[in-house]
């Protein structure tokens, strides 16, 4: 099977490119240098040369409040785009894999999300990625995988963004406590891809890791691995104003994936131990 992989620079896409490596598989590892998305013909060249058995999206635009701002590119890179690869993945036979958001739900469920719930993005970054998943589905066969609270190596994440606030001597960290998901350690976001296009399997599907927490659990949890002698304090969403909205309660359900791959999703406290570790 040959893998062609978009945003191979990303957190997502290098834990992706690494995993595939390591099993020896053909995979084309496109970074935004390589491959612009946005740009109709490279993309229909790239993919009709390349032909292969499955491309996975992991490009996006990603910084959600700058999108309330950029609304416009943030739909061209995370909805049009989509497009394009879709119908050029329908082109050469492959199986699409597009990568979306909890950030497509608003937030008022009081019990995790499942695949088929109504979706009502809060902000422009979220309409973006709701534009993405409509797309997807003109590629023949597709995977729309959302995911959510991601941290990894190759991108700015929550934990770095603790880290850089003990190492700054930032005493109390102050922290949402009125936000719940479910963080996702990206080198195990990549395992359940693999999972996922090695069944062949179809239409949407949610993974993410477990359990549930708050923003201030998570926060709680970094501190305690680092051995970090710092006050992690709760505090409200009002407290801590953004321009982009964000759900309150976006816990997925992940259920199909279970069901699909007999397996149950990885610990982000496990991945996250990991990822402070090296």
């Amino acid at each position: 099977m040959k893998w062609l992989i978009t945003g191979a620079a990303g957190m997502v896409g290098s834990d992706l490119r690494d995993a595939l490596t390591m099993r020896g598989e053909d995979v084309v590892a496109l970074t935004k240098s390589d491959l612009d998305i946005t740009d109709s013909r490279r993309v229909n060249a790239m993919i009709g040369e390349e032909k292969p058995s499955v491309v996975v999206n992991c490009a996006g635009y990603t910084r959600v409040d700058e999108a309330e701002s950029n609304e416009g590119l943030a739909n061209a890179i995370n909805g049009s785009s989509v497009e394009l690869l879709a119908q050029a993945a329908k082109g050469v036979g492959a199986l699409l894999v597009h990568i979306s958001s909890d950030f497509v739900f608003d937030g008022r469920k009081h019990s995790p999300y499942e695949i088929n719930d109504i979706t009502a993005a809060l902000s422009a970054y979220g309409r973006s990625k709701l534009l993405g998943e409509i797309a997807a589905t003109h590629a023949e066969r597709h995977v729309i995988l959302r995911t959510s609270w991601l941290f990894g190596h190759n991108g700015p994440n929550f934990v770095d963004a603790i880290r850089k606030q003990i190492h700054k001597g930032t005493n109390p960290l102050r922290v949402v406590n009125d936000q719940r998901g479910r963080p996702t350690y990206t080198p195990h976001l990549a395992e359940a891809i693999i999972r996922i296009a090695n069944l062949d399997a179809h239409g949407m599907i949610h993974y993410a890791d477990e359990p549930e927490c708050t923003w201030y659990d998570f926060a709680c949890a970094i501190v305690e691995e680092l051995g970090a002698e710092v006050t992690v304090k709760p505090v409200s969403t009002e407290d801590f104003p953004r321009p982009a909205t964000r759900p309150a309660y976006s816990v997925l359900s992940t259920e199909r994936y279970e069901r699909l791959t007999g397996v149950r999703p990885e610990s982000w406290r496990e991945g996250l131990r990991e990822y402070l570790s090296n």
